[in-house]
């Protein structure tokens, strides 16, 4: 098939039921304006999304099921499955609506047998009779008698059409174009019985698998009808508002249509053809979409071979037909087509705002693979989501929920029938990379204007004892939890070759699943240098994965092997001329114990040190794990100053607004160094951890002296900034 047949099943169903037994009632309810502002409003959801349809249709192989097929492989098969289903349900309830409008459609032939006859035939009866037919002839038929019959009606309906413009006024007619009849209904009820009228355009994507090139035929099929439902529909607001009173109008008993054409019976003629043909191309489309979802294994398997399973000859799916006409056969027993009506704009609502969706992200995630022929615009694709689903709601809030909540539980029913599947992570992927990407490129840019208002970790920490003691991947977790970002990077000694290399690709793997379970909030990598301080200047030259560079480096080392410290100690310089700040963590067999104490020691020496020492305390503590922690601040004094230095700290807390309590500030009179290691390692033996500052002197004179001493503590971090933080 070509795009002729894209283009007679999308127009024959955009000029179908609604023209002719609803449309009218629109006119009369909402006036002249009112109908045309319908018209703008529904086509402002349609044409965005034949937009949509026609680049994602050129950008890939489209086969069997249509718009399902499009979603699925753009979203992933999750929830292209629960658009899908949504999808094939308002395909088989359109059927029964259009079954129903073509049995209003002969209710004159109905007339004449019971004039003439005495036989009654009602319409539910009628309906059920047509759908018996249409389920005989697709299931020996198939799909190629379909497209063939299109022909035909096209023909009737434009036949129809031209007799209606040339007919003349049944009745006075308003001469006010916002004037409505009396007691009029509400304009988004009015907009949900009228809105499946404009849902013709998904028509001819159901037939994507028996097309000879459906990338060419669907986009240029499906424009070209929804351009010519546009103007029709206008030409015929126009034509019924300046044809009739709105009271006849607004009459859904009548139609009006056959009242105003020069040779009326051709209106039901056309009302016949088109809700028959509309009919038999959403029972072409539907079982196809069921077939589909079948395929890519979206049922429990048993069902999935019963509904995937093709006549053998031309693979038409005969059990997926059978499934689709019960649906329909119920639906007509409930007979009352403005319910239906509302059922199936629900469902194609929420199919459409998921086409312009998936459009609006390919757009944002700049995804090289997404190269199609035909280019809609981002702000279009944006404008059809949004519409789609404000629509939804004003229409009626009660489906509207329900609708979304349907598709909510067919989307986690799906899930756990097919854990394997593309999940919803994979679907922002794209657009999360970009959101990132500009992100950095603005904090670097701004970065570079603008002085640092307030100081934030950016932590990076370069171990090769990540396996042997978790310490210092657990302190980067919690500073980088809330206030920073970390990134911790296992160290491999050696130069980059094939062996090196999968072996850095096995030791990420170790670190991710490392933090599997755990609140990490980090960049986990490897770096292969043939020495440690090679490592530490690639890794400090580099602008961090945050967009900033990073401004403070945490070291680790074991008390079981101080000789590591040799390490710190020759690569403190570098450190010092790139401006970091500098800890040092020296890991003991107690760990951190139970997260409930951290004591800062702050001694006359610190003045540097010491904001930078309270505000990693304070960070520390904002993380889950210490959330029952507490934060003592120990202090030394000169002689005679107690009372100054009180005041001091209690401001330093009151003032930096920190979660600490004044009988957590401890002063002890300025001592010895000797005697204040003790007095530290008592006061300070039960502590979870300890942080203690150091600065470039003492580890220029006293080397690795500094961290010694401290044998009854447990983990220490020692503290060396760079310059004074504010704490305000």
């Amino acid at each position: 098939m070509g795009t002729l047949p894209v283009f007679m099943t999308a127009i024959s169903t955009i000029l179908g039921a609604i023209l002719f037994l609803r449309f009218g009632y629109a006119v009369g309810n909402t006036g002249l304006i009112g109908a045309l502002l319908i018209i703008l409003i529904g086509h402002m959801v349609t044409v965005p999304t034949a937009m949509a349809v026609a680049e994602i249709a050129t950008n890939q192989k489209v086969e069997g099921g249509g718009a399902y097929y499009m979603i699925s492989r753009s979203f992933g098969l999750r929830i292209g499955a629960a658009i899908g289903i949504a999808l094939f349900l308002s395909q088989a309830i359109s059927i029964a609506f259009y079954v129903i409008a073509f049995a209003v459609a002969i209710e004159p032939l109905r007339d004449l047998l019971y004039d003439n006859y005495g036989i009654f035939i009602s319409n539910r009866l009628i309906g059920l009779g047509t759908m018996v037919l249409l389920t005989t002839l697709m299931l020996t038929k198939g799909a190629n008698l379909g497209v063939k019959a299109l022909y035909l009606v096209v023909v009737l309906l434009f036949t129809s059409l031209a007799m209606f413009f040339s007919g003349s006024a049944y009745s006075t007619p308003s001469d006010d174009i916002f004037a409505t009849v009396g007691n009029a209904d509400d304009f988004f009820y009015v907009f949900t019985i009228i809105f499946p009228a404009f849902t013709g355009i998904a028509a001819g994507l159901g037939l994507s698998g028996d097309l000879k090139d459906p990338k060419s035929s669907i986009p240029k099929g499906t424009m070209w009808a929804t351009l010519a439902g546009i103007i029709v529909y206008i030409a015929i607001a126009i034509k019924l508002f300046y044809s009739a009173s709105l009271e006849d109008l607004a009459n859904t008993d009548v139609l009006i249509m056959e009242k105003i054409a020069t040779w009326g019976p051709i209106i039901p003629i056309g009302l016949a053809a088109a809700g028959i043909s509309s009919a038999l191309g959403s029972v072409i489309i539907a079982p196809r979409t069921l077939q589909a979802l079948a395929a890519d294994g979206i049922f429990p398997s048993n069902l999935n071979q019963v509904l995937a399973k093709g006549r053998q000859r031309d693979n038409e799916p005969s059990n997926s037909i059978i499934i689709t006409c019960a649906i329909a056969f119920f639906f007509i027993a409930i007979g009352d087509i403005d319910f239906v009506a509302q059922i199936i704009s629900m469902f194609f609502m929420v199919t459409y705002g998921a086409i312009c969706l998936v459009s609006l992200l390919e757009h944002f995630a700049a995804d090289p693979s997404y190269r199609p022929t035909f280019r809609s615009k981002w702000y279009f694709s944006l404008t059809g989501a949004i519409l789609c689903f404000y629509l939804m709601f004003k229409m009626n809030f009660g489906y509207a929920a329900l609708s979304l909540a349907i598709m909510v539980g067919i989307y986690i029913w799906v899930g756990s029938l097919n854990k394997h599947k593309r999940d919803m992570v994979n679907l922002f992927k794209g657009l999360i990379f970009q959101v990132t990407r500009q992100l950095q490129v603005f904090v670097q840019k701004r970065d570079s204007v603008f002085a640092e208002e307030s100081w934030r970790p950016f932590i990076i920490c370069i171990s090769k004892d990540s396996f042997k003691r978790r310490s210092a991947l657990d302190l980067v977790r919690w500073i980088s939890h809330k206030y920073g970002f970390g990134t911790y990077i296992h160290y491999i000694e050696g130069y980059l070759n094939q062996e090196t290399y999968q072996e850095s690709k096995l030791i990420k793997d170790r670190l991710l699943h490392l933090t599997e379970g755990v609140k990490s909030r980090i960049f986990l990598d490897t770096i292969i240098s043939p020495s440690y301080t090679s490592a530490i200047a690639q890794s400090i030259q580099l602008s961090g994965v945050s967009g900033k560079g990073n401004n403070l480096m945490l070291y680790e080392f074991s008390e079981e092997e101080p000789h590591t410290l040799s390490n710190v100690i020759q690569n403190s310089q570098l450190l010092q001329a790139t401006e970091f700040d500098v800890c040092i963590l020296k890991s003991t067999l107690r760990g951190f114990g139970y997260h409930k104490e951290i004591h800062v020691w702050i001694s006359s020496d610190d003045y540097i040190n010491a904001n930078l020492m309270i505000l990693l305390a304070y960070i520390i503590l904002g993380h889950p794990e210490w959330k029952k922690g507490i934060i003592k601040i120990i202090s030394t004094y000169p002689e005679g100053k107690y009372e100054e230095k009180a005041s001091e700290m209690k401001a330093l807390v009151k003032a930096g607004r920190l979660p600490i309590s004044e009988r957590n500030i401890v002063l002890v009179p300025q001592q010895s160094e000797q005697n204040m290691r003790h007095i530290i390692n008592k006061k300070s033996a039960d502590a979870d951890l300890t942080i203690i500052g150091f600065n470039d002197d003492n580890l220029k004179h006293e080397k690795e002296k500094v961290f010694d001493g401290y044998y009854q503590l447990g983990n220490i971090l020692f503290v060396n900034a760079y310059e004074e933080k504010t704490i305000e």
